[in-house]
């Protein structure tokens, strides 16, 4: 393969990736995506039918650092339309697949109350740590636990369950009907049930916060206008169901690859007990090392130029946020899990107009979970004769973190 030109493949002789299996179980893709890095880094595919995305015929997949930062801070160049088109018949419109002013307008609808300054007020992060409190309770007199099933799986759902004003007793059947949406494109059928469920779910909800607004993100929705024009119930239901997916996914694993790096490396999870500043930074690279989300899509608007690649217009741009952030050509030693290093500046939350906008409660919501379970758990090991790891392509994390330890 060339870096000077593109490279023109059939879906079906992609076969080192192919050869992973299927991709919410994808264990280790880093070698491959190194290859691509160094060889094809921009690497077109060509299909027809059900291979194409969204009806078109050519896509690339992008894996530089650099290139993938560029895809995503020009939205007139390439936009995000694309998201929309893909999963707008599970998600119905959300901002992540507008642009431009339409975008802004809409965004600025629930970004003030996924602000920093909202989410330290009211004594938020008190009542953040009840929630993880609550969840340690329920296992802490075992001296095991699955962290994943028993506190990262419905802690960050719980607390965004209680910032929308839905009902506690709800969080498990909302999380999983998130986490099948996440699943839409490997099944269907299931993506599709699991966006009929929430739609039964909270429209009525929606229908009796118009009628008895308070202070919750719904009522905020409700209650807001674009251009003098209130939210329709499906419009204010897709943004609620993109929050959940979001909410289901991206704090869970951040805290969960986070622990798994400690598990790893014992003497790392002592330094980080004894100084809690370091908490931030153990996040931020977890989200590096691991991407929660992994891959964004997007879309050629014009004939252009992706690092020396030519990319056609209407061209579908797949840019792989867990291949940049382990690109040598910005990090140094990018497999090696180093919360001291200086060049810390993924993309876990996207970039340009795009950038999350609930980062804020993700960060909020880790940190505080991280330090609860270093609060009230020591001497944690991981559980003798069972392994785990990171796994996924699209969105990627752990989904087994068996520990040992007693209570503090």
């Amino acid at each position: 393969m060339s870096t000077t030109a593109t490279t023109y493949l059939e879906p079906k002789d992609i076969t080192e990736l192919l050869k992973l299996g299927p991709m919410p179980s994808v264990k280790n893709p880093y070698p491959i995506y190194k290859k691509l890095r160094d060889e094809s880094p921009v690497l077109e595919t060509k299909g027809e039918g059900e291979a194409a995305i969204s009806g078109n015929p050519y896509s690339v997949l992008v894996t530089r650092y650099e290139d993938v930062k560029k895809v995503l801070i020009d939205d007139v160049t390439f936009s995000s339309a694309l998201v929309n088109r893909v999963m707008g018949l599970v998600m119905g419109p959300t901002i992540v697949g507008m642009d431009g002013k339409e975008h802004m307008k809409h965004r600025n609808l629930v970004t003030p109350s996924m602000s920093t300054r909202a989410l330290k007020g009211d004594n938020f992060a008190v009542e953040v740590r009840k929630i993880a409190d609550h969840y340690i309770d329920k296992f802490i007199k075992d001296g095991k636990a699955d962290l994943h099933d028993q506190f990262c799986f419905n802690y960050p759902i719980t607390v965004f369950v209680s910032l929308l004003g839905l009902e506690s007793v709800d969080v498990e059947k909302v999380h999983r009907w998130g986490q099948d949406l996440c699943l839409v494109a490997v099944d269907p059928m299931k993506g599709i049930a699991a966006a009929e469920e929430l739609l039964k779910y909270l429209t009525p909800i929606v229908q009796e916060k118009r009628k008895n607004p308070g202070q919750d993100m719904i009522s905020i929705l409700v209650t807001s206008e674009v251009d003098g024009q209130k939210l329709t119930d499906l419009e204010v239901v897709s943004f609620l169901r993109l929050l959940t997916l979001a909410g289901a996914e991206t704090t869970n694993h951040a805290i969960g690859t986070a622990f798994v790096a400690m598990l790893r490396d014992p003497a790392l999870m002592e330094r980080v007990r004894n100084d809690r500043k370091l908490v931030p930074a153990l996040i931020a690279e977890a989200m590096r090392w691991e991407a929660p989300v992994s891959t964004v899509m997007r879309e050629a608007t014009c004939d252009t130029m992706i690092g020396n690649i030519p990319v056609k217009k209407d061209t579908a741009v797949v840019c792989h946020i867990g291949s940049a952030n382990r690109d040598e050509r910005r990090f140094k030693n990018p497999d090696v899990f180093d919360i001291d290093r200086e060049d810390n500046d993924p993309i876990p939350f996207g970039y340009g107009r795009h950038y999350c906008a609930g980062s804020h409660l993700a960060k909020l919501e880790a940190e505080v979970g991280i330090n609860a379970l270093l609060d009230r758990l020591k001497n944690i090991k991981l559980q003798p004769g069972v392994d785990f790891s990171v796994i996924g392509f699209s969105f990627r994390g752990p989904d087994h973190v068996p520990i040992t330890f007693t209570a503090a």
